[in-house]
């Protein structure tokens, strides 16, 4: 059987994380080929400032080896711009005559730097920072000029300077606003980053707009509108990019600012897909490495005919190691409404922190100088968090290191080096690990920008925990950790815990008082901690005993959604009756974590089933009930427990689901992650025994 053709020009990240994710998921499917402009193997883009910088060689930031291609039998044809597609013909032509043909085309052609008309910009001497030759470049540069003016003060501006200073180059940052890194940070986390800079050598010019670049025919300096002059006999040019979208429009393919898509990636010619810098999604094209990935994996899910998530689009992050600092902003850090929520400036440790809200849901998070927060409010950032969240709790653990606890362990930590948690926590293990820097050598995390070091740290201090709380002297496998303490008040896991209170003999004890309770299990503080007062309540609740609690309760929130947005078909009418059932049924009961459940009336539904905790979707042949999605990072699509013909079947497997997941889950252990832990067909075989069934959902009925 002949395999289809995947063609994919463009040979940067986002199109080979694509290929990478086909790969794993159907090897076989297709027979692959890749058309890329330079003459390399796919490299890490986002690593250029530190080659500039001297930190790295180009070899060190090659993601896949030409050896990788080979292995996978990829054709790699590089040095190859491609100028046409014939979309009716399905083949595409480039520059140099080749011609070849496709079933499937990736576009991934990538952004190029955005150059602003400004005059002189076309002098000897004036380039921008985008590729290899670039830094080569300007390494040649320096060997006889001294004088360099970086045009932009985002990042890449910023990161481009430091790389001069490096070759012994005096740099100046020129930037038009108030404040460098603007679209990232706040005027004060910029002024801390700025006289960080500058005490490393770098000059800043604000709030100046360049009119033209002097000299003849090479460059010798910048006119301000201001009248002002600069000195500078390299310039470059680090003002954004722009999507590489000539092709596709030339091509018939509709593009605005990028390339326009789908949900899952397609443009507007069938067979065609775009993903990266170069696509537009919703009206927005992402520059960020994570988002890019996303769409990857959305679009190899797709062409390997499996079911996943619509994309959906990102919350914008950025996690960084600007110059040796640690920097950290997540979504939205101003605009109409927007509040301070938290705000903490350490002068002495040099470290700044900004919550902001919007209605009182956290919408963007700023840190400088300490980012080991960062995980936790990113996740708190994409869901729209309510506000009361971000509270301290008393005697819970560190958020990093909950963060760290939380992540699964296959989950990517090191985007840049391709390094899991997995791989993290077994270095650290196996090898006796003490120091990020130490797991930095041995994995290669956080070796390339910097930005997931404070996830490594994290992660090690996770991994010792277990080790020291496990009482053994031996730290589990990654995939199955040694349980965490509740909280600080005690050494008990919750599984541990858990079984003892399901032992206490409620009819003994009577309405024990909670620090009766404490006092019998030995507990480190007399009247316990809101964490664990909290845990206490909710287990002995579900174990069938009662305990008087004068503080927190249980989580006791189920979003029942349904989708009545479409027209009504023949079994859409049901969908409403059978989530307002389910949501007389379950309100009020007490659960481990927040549980969302929707019910979509069609497979048109705006109601995904499958990125549901719990999710039912009417078809013609009833109801296909799932369970264990996610919709927020970390993406996950639910599993399918069953089917039933009838609402009052799809009603009781739902319910004897939940709970299932009442009896047996963690408190705050979320239901996606509960059925990771238990396993999923394990789940489906304990839910699909009819009488366990309908014994669950009476319990569930009884509880409430």
């Amino acid at each position: 059987m002949s395999r289809s053709k995947l063609v994919i020009i463009g040979n940067g990240m986002a199109g080979v994380k694509c290929v990478e994710e086909i790969i794993a998921l159907e090897p076989d499917t297709y027979e692959i080929v890749i058309y890329g402009n330079e003459p390399r193997p796919n490299y890490n883009r986002i690593m250029l400032s530190k080659v500039l910088q001297g930190e790295h060689s180009l070899q060190d930031i090659i993601i896949n080896d030409w050896t990788w291609y080979a292995e996978h039998h990829i054709r790699l044809c590089t040095g190859e711009t491609v100028h046409r597609i014939d979309t009716r013909g399905k083949y595409i032509e480039t520059e140099s005559g080749l011609k070849e043909t496709y079933d499937v085309l990736i576009l991934a052609t990538g952004s190029s730097p955005f150059i602003p008309p400004i005059p002189g910009i076309d002098k000897e001497r004036v380039m921008s920072f985008r590729t290899i030759d670039d830094c080569t470049r300007m390494s040649d540069y320096s060997k006889t000029y001294r004088k360099a003016a970086v045009i932009g003060g985002g990042l890449l501006g910023l990161e481009a300077a430091r790389g001069l200073l490096h070759l012994g180059m005096e740099a100046v940052v020129v930037h038009n606003a108030p404040y460098i890194m603007n679209r990232q940070l706040d005027q004060k986390a910029a002024t801390m980053l700025q006289e960080e800079l500058e005490r490393q050598g770098m000059s800043f010019l604000l709030t100046r707009n360049t009119q033209k670049i002097t000299g003849r025919s090479q460059a010798q300096g910048l006119l301000f509108t201001d009248g002002s002059k600069l000195e500078a006999q390299v310039v470059i040019v680090a003002v954004g990019i722009r999507p590489n979208v000539d092709l596709a429009r030339r091509s018939g393919i509709a593009t605005n600012r990028a390339i326009m898509v789908d949900d899952y990636m397609c443009t507007s010619v069938p067979d065609i897909y775009a993903v990266g810098e170069c696509a537009e999604h919703r009206g927005i094209s992402y520059g960020l490495v994570a988002p890019l990935y996303e769409q990857g994996k959305v679009l190899a899910r797709t062409l390997c005919g499996q079911e996943t998530p619509e994309y959906k689009g990102s919350i914008p992050y950025s996690q960084l190691k600007v110059s040796g600092v640690d920097v950290f902003s997540a979504g939205e850090i101003s605009g109409e409404g927007m509040q301070t929520a938290i705000q903490h400036l350490d002068g002495i440790q040099g470290t700044y922190k900004k919550v902001l809200m919007q209605a009182g849901k956290v919408r963007g998070a700023i840190l400088f100088g300490d980012t080991t927060e960062g995980t936790a409010l990113l996740g708190l950032v994409q869901r729209g968090a309510d506000v009361a969240e971000l509270a301290p709790r008393e005697g819970a653990p560190d958020p990093a290191e909950m963060a760290a606890a939380a992540l699964p362990a296959q989950e990517t930590v090191c985007a840049c080096n391709n390094v899991t948690k997995a791989a993290i926590m077994k270095a650290i293990q196996e090898q006796g690990l003490e120091t990020a820097d130490q797991v930095k050598e041995q994995t290669k995390a956080s070796g390339s920008c910097g930005g997931c070091r404070p996830m490594v740290a994290a992660l090690l201090k996770h991994t010792h925990n277990l080790k020291n709380n496990g009482g053994t002297g031996v730290v589990a496998t990654p995939d199955k950790p040694a349980p965490m303490p509740v909280c600080s008040c005690t050494d008990l896991g919750h599984a541990e815990l858990k079984g003892i209170l399901a032992d206490i003999d409620v009819l003994e004890t009577g309405l024990p008082e909670i620090s009766l309770i404490l006092q019998k299990l030995g507990w480190g503080s007399e009247h316990g901690c809101s964490v664990c007062r909290s845990v206490i309540h909710y287990y002995m609740q579900v174990s069938g005993g009662t305990v008087v609690v004068r503080e927190i309760e249980g989580h006791s929130e189920v979003q029942i959604r349904w989708d009545d947005q479409i027209p009504i078909s023949s079994y859409a009418r049901d969908a409403g009756g059978l989530a307002a059932q389910l949501r007389e049924s379950w309100i009020g009961a007490a659960m481990p974590s927040p549980v969302n459940m929707g019910v979509a009336p069609g497979p048109g539904s705006l109601v995904s089933a499958l990125v549901q905790d719990i999710g039912l979707l009417a078809s013609p042949a009833g109801w296909e009930i799932y369970a264990g999605g996610h919709a927020e990072h970390p993406v996950k699509q639910g599993g399918l427990i069953g089917v039933a013909e009838t609402e009052v079947q799809a009603a009781i497997l739902a319910s004897a689901c939940l709970q299932w997941y009442r009896q047996t889950a963690w408190y705050d252990e979320p239901l996606w992650a509960w059925t990771e832990r238990l396993g999923f067909m394990s789940i489906r075989e304990t839910l699909l025994d009819d009488q366990l069934q309908k014994e669950l959902a009476a319990t569930l009925q009884a509880d409430i």
